[in-house]
């Protein structure tokens, strides 16, 4: 067998290597095919058809489904693959409601382009189906079941990557559909909101249910102060959806835009980040020393703790006590502004923008309503943000840069690093290692290169003066599941595992901006660990305005007051 193993594609000789399939040897030439129901992450589908080729020697094949051999022929433009993609398109247009206008997807649906790009300017055949219910129950996404295209997409992901098996399909033939188990709502079943399912989604059949409305309403009372939290995804995400290369990084922008848009205070997420690894870490160091529910699973990500609410009741107890970062940050501002404006608690509007879907369910949870007042008003999602500073007609990459307000917008790298799969343990570690050894570690010796890396499920051993704590990683509720039922069956241990729901961590949440580039990932993710090193300060515990939080509200990591207004609990909660 030859060494270099090549194909012919369009007359180019193409090289084999570890492509799963022939598309993926297509795309790599600079060809691409168009496909609904093709993503690398999930199971190979070939449902839509429209990724076929013409193989010499074979006919046509759907080259999402054929492996690669060497000296195939391959032809993907023929009158005849044009004229069958075209007809596939129309049809599904036919069963579609093309309300593109007012569709949220508008300008970034995947039927839209292809179709535009397809040169398909009408429709031959007549609309099929009747009108359905829009779903509206999540708190979290919305489900409109006349733009979906059967790709089954979501239900992959719900499936293979999340394990959560909300939504599948049901019926057969011109009654097939993509529902809930027994036609129930979204709410009624075991969805976790975590939001993928939306971020793979090709049209506007699932998409974060939009805040927007009510955020406007809100800047615009003059009785109310509206206050904003940026996560550190964010940041390195939004300007893809202003035609900015990936991983560019935009706070100064973000914090200008927001300001424009009449918020009275920008403040950064990454502060109560800092402050929810201090917590964390000395909750971890009180668990190892007592030998009391070990592991610690990191409780940062809301659709991790529904996941473990439904799923493993029994690992519970063993869950961080902290509240997520944004829930820290909105008691936070809510009690220090209150006392410092001599404002009441309900006057004063906390807006979350998160790259996560499952944070808008987060803030509506009861336990984070102390006195009938949410620590968290509304949560908008990077797309949502987009949509409102284009709405207001702002230039977002000419935007003079700005900084965010005192003292909850200062940071360090700890807080930053934690919008990516790592970035929780690795700063927890900042921590714990000097309390661990007895001394301070320099301002140069901050990176644990060992928690980092792409893997989706990463353990590390780690030797700390004369202790060894084992950690683990992991991204995705599928591999999570796994995880879990190893340590059930006693076959690994861990002292701290960090759990993110989204593959790769907050920076491809549920709620930013949609992209089929593979690339885009990991540029966010390389953008937030770049955009650490530009601080002078890298380790939570030497925040000053943390530190000046703990000497004048908190007085020590885990005080009665620190429980009140940092830590929460769970409960059971079953679905279906």
């Amino acid at each position: 067998m030859s060494k270099d193993r090549k194909l012919t594609v369009d007359n180019i000789k193409v090289l084999i290597e570890d492509e799963r399939n022939l598309l993926e040897v297509i795309r790599k030439a600079n060809i691409e095919l168009p496909t609904f129901c093709y993503h690398s992450e999930m199971s190979i589908y070939g449902a839509c058809r429209l990724c076929l080729v013409e193989i010499e020697g074979r006919g046509l094949q759907p080259a999402c489904s054929i492996k690669p051999e060497e000296g195939m022929v391959v032809n993907t433009n023929t009158k005849e693959l044009r004229k069958i993609r075209k007809m596939i398109l129309e049809l599904i247009l036919a069963s579609h409601e093309s309300a593109c206008p007012t569709c949220v997807k508008g300008g970034d649906c995947q039927l839209q382009k292809l179709a535009r790009r397809m040169g398909v300017t009408h429709i031959r055949f007549s609309k099929g189906l009747e009108r359905v219910k829009i779903d509206e129950s999540s708190p979290s996404l919305v489900r409109e079941p006349n733009k979906c295209i059967l790709c089954g997409d979501c239900v992959r992901m719900c499936n293979e990557i999340q394990g959560v098996g909300a939504i599948d399909f049901a019926y057969r033939g011109s009654n097939a559909k993509v529902t809930p188990y027994f036609g129930k709502e979204l709410a009624e079943v075991e969805c976790v909101n975590c939001g993928q399912c939306a971020r793979v989604c090709p049209t506007g059949a699932l998409y974060p249910k939009p805040n927007i409305d009510e955020v406007w309403d809100a800047i615009h009372d003059p009785g109310k102060m509206v206050v904003a939290q940026i996560a550190p995804a964010v940041r390195v995400s939004l300007g893809e959806s202003f035609h900015m290369e990936a991983g560019t990084l935009t706070t100064e922008q973000i914090v200008s835009a927001l300001r424009t848009m009449g918020f009275d205070a920008v403040y950064d997420t990454s502060f109560a980040a800092d402050l929810t690894v201090i917590e964390e870490a000395e909750e971890f160091l009180g668990r190892v020393e007592k030998g009391e529910n070990i592991p610690l699973f990191t409780s940062c990500c809301p659709a991790w703790v529904s996941f473990a609410e439904q799923y493993y009741p029994e690992f519970l107890p063993h869950l961080s006590s902290c509240k997520s970062p944004q829930q820290m940050m909105g008691s936070v501002i809510k009690n220090r502004l209150a006392a410092s404006k001599k404002l009441k608690k309900e006057d004063i509007v906390v807006v979350s923008i998160m790259p996560c879907t499952a944070k808008k369910s987060e803030a509506l949870r009861p336990e984070f309503s102390p006195d009938s007042v949410r620590d968290v008003d509304y949560v908008l999602t990077t797309q949502e943000l987009a949509l409102m500073i284009k709405e207001m007609g702002l230039n977002f990459s000419q935007l003079p840069k700005d900084s965010f307000d005192l003292p909850f917008g200062f940071k360090t790298g700890g807080g930053v690093i934690f919008g990516n799969s790592g970035g929780v343990t690795e700063a927890v570690l900042r921590y714990v290692s000097e309390k661990i050894e007895g001394q301070k570690n320099g301002n140069n010796n901050y990176v644990f290169e060992c928690v980092r890396g792409k893997d989706e499920v990463r353990e590390v051993r780690l030797e700390l003066k004369d202790k060894t704590i084992t950690l683990a990683i992991v991204s995705g509720l599928g591999n999570a599941k796994k995880l879990i039922e190893k340590i059930k069956s006693g076959e690994v241990h861990y002292d701290l595992i960090e759990v993110m729901a989204c593959p790769g961590g907050c920076i491809n949440g549920g709620g930013q901006p949609v992209t089929k580039d593979v690339c885009v990932k990991a540029k966010r993710t390389i953008s937030l660990y770049d955009s650490e090193k530009t601080l002078q300060l890298h380790k939570p515990q030497d925040n000053p305005y943390v530190t000046e939080l703990y000497n004048t509200l908190f007085k020590h990591p885990g005080s009665e007051i620190a429980h009140e207004l940092l830590h929460t609990s769970y409960q059971a909660r079953k679905n279906g």
